[in-house]
């Protein structure tokens, strides 16, 4: 699902811009609709930060039939994203993740002026800020102002975490299913 709205998003409101959209989450706030915190990159903006929101709107077609029967009438919906808020990576200051022992998706980004952003999960907000502090790292000269997070998360330095959950998890499962081969091996009893 979240690779198709990636798509979309791409499509809609980042490719025309001459923008790749790097990563985005779901984030809660008090207008309807949904709402996405997007990062996109770009040669000529740098690295942008964005929240999109996201619209539904219904729409009625009346479809064609033949002569002399009523026309049918067919409802679909259609989404409309929107950027409402653009920043550039240069202008943040500081993201404040609050507190790192608390399971808390709020964190707080840190312009010319203070903003809030609740993640729709605390996996969501590590994943944008490891997006940060990389996009960060390649595209500026200062270190990004990480505080509140937990660093074992946010710069992991295992082999296995830089690489994706699938990869980790195929990998166990491989290692399992050889763990249960062997168990059931014979052992010669010389």
């Amino acid at each position: 699902m979240s690779s198709l709205l990636k798509e979309e998003l791409q499509r809609v409101l980042f490719r025309p811009e001459g923008q790749r959209l790097v990563e985005f989450i779901e984030i809660e706030e008090p207008s309807p609709g949904r709402h996405f915190f997007c990062v996109g990159v770009s040669k000529k903006l740098g690295v942008q930060l964005c929240i999109v929101g996201c619209n539904k709107t219904q729409v009625t077609k009346l479809a064609k039939t033949e002569h002399g029967r009523p026309q049918t009438k067919r409802s679909s919906f259609q989404e409309s994203y929107k950027k409402t808020e653009i920043w550039s990576l240069q202008d943040l200051n500081l993201i404040d993740g609050r507190d790192p022992d608390v399971d808390d998706p709020c964190f707080i980004l840190h312009f010319d002026k203070v903003r809030s952003v609740t993640a729709v999960n605390c996996s969501a907000k590590y994943a944008l800020v490891r997006a940060l502090v990389t996009l960060s790292d390649k595209h500026s000269k200062v270190s990004l102002n990480v505080q509140n997070f937990d660093w074992a998360y946010v710069r992991p330095t295992s082999f296995y975490s830089n690489r994706g959950d699938c990869v980790v998890l195929s990998q166990i499962c491989f290692y399992a299913f050889n763990l249960v081969c062997l168990s059931m091996c014979p052992v010669p009893l010389d």
